[in-house]
């Protein structure tokens, strides 16, 4: 007779979470997708049925369905289709993220600073992310693989060069919004030192702003690693990547349909995903839209 209660707490519990989560509104699609990206991310060498880079000219050719051991296909070499499309997600979570994270540190920091100081160092500091942000990715690329050679530091390096400038100028923007504020002034008055009035008194309101330019910026990044890939520009010929995928596929796209279709089906779902994500984070934290709805 005990258990009773206890069942309908756990029932009342159950229906309070599911009501929780009616009312946020999640996007679901967009995190299903983004959830199957991280799994394939991190278990890749436990969930592709074969090394993506072995080579197996008996099997080559294969089309989707001909031989389940291959359910995707082959490719002209006779790799796993399905064991590339999985390392090719490792590789575009492995560049976006690195990239992601250096670029995000570099211009938050660059941003706080120079929105807080203002005069000389804010000009310098923008005058380069303008620079930046001019700069064609693809030339800075050219650049970097002529000077580091191929690799995955090559496009990371390419990438951070006009990633960090976004992060920058939205949070220096952010920085001039809250700095005039009285809890700031107060704290200046106090004698805190600038570092902790920018760590614990500004940085906490760029939070916000913070989380959505990343959320924003990771479709950008896998769109720009797969079209740096696809140029050939930084990973090796032959690499389990989505970019590179397509332009082995783009030469008999007409006899072998799949070997392109597949990774750009993937690219365009993945970023579309990142893209609505991120929308719906924009308008969950802003407190004027949050009014609205």
């Amino acid at each position: 007779m005990a258990e009773t209660p206890t069942l309908a707490k756990n029932s009342t519990d159950l229906l309070t979470i599911i009501r929780w989560i009616r009312q946020m509104k999640l996007p679901w699609i967009p995190i299903v997708i983004k959830v199957v990206l991280v799994i394939c991310a991190v278990f890749a060498p436990l969930l592709a049925p074969h090394d993506p880079l072995e080579i197996d000219l008996l099997n080559s050719r294969m089309a989707p369905g001909e031989d389940w051991s291959y359910p995707l296909g082959t490719d002209i070499m006779g790799r796993d289709m399905l064991s590339r499309m999985i390392y090719g997600a490792q590789t575009a979570a492995k560049i976006s993220m690195l990239a992601l994270v250096v670029g995000m540190v570099v211009g938050t920091f660059l941003g706080l600073w120079a929105g807080y100081k203002g005069g000389w160092l804010d000009t310098i500091i923008m005058r380069f992310a303008d620079a930046a942000l001019g700069f064609p990715t693809i030339l800075a690329a050219l650049i970097v693989v002529v000077i580091l050679g191929s690799g995955i530091e090559a496009i990371v390096l390419a990438m951070f060069i006009t990633v960090w400038a976004r992060f920058a100028r939205m949070i220096r923007g952010d920085v001039l919004a809250v700095k005039d504020q009285d809890f700031v002034t107060l704290a200046r008055i106090t004698g805190v030192s600038t570092p902790v009035i920018i760590w614990r008194h500004i940085f906490p309101n760029t939070v916000n702003t913070l989380m959505v330019v990343t959320s924003i910026l990771v479709g950008q990044v896998i769109l720009l690693e797969a079209a740096l890939s696809f140029l050939g520009l930084g990973l090796e010929p032959g690499a389990a990547a989505w970019g590179i995928m397509v332009a082995e596929g783009r030469t008999v796209i007409l006899q072998m349909w799949w070997l392109a279709l597949f990774p750009d089906v993937a690219i365009t779902i993945l970023v579309l995903a990142l893209n609505f994500f991120g929308d719906w984070l924009r308008d969950s934290l802003d407190p004027k839209l949050r009014r609205l709805q």
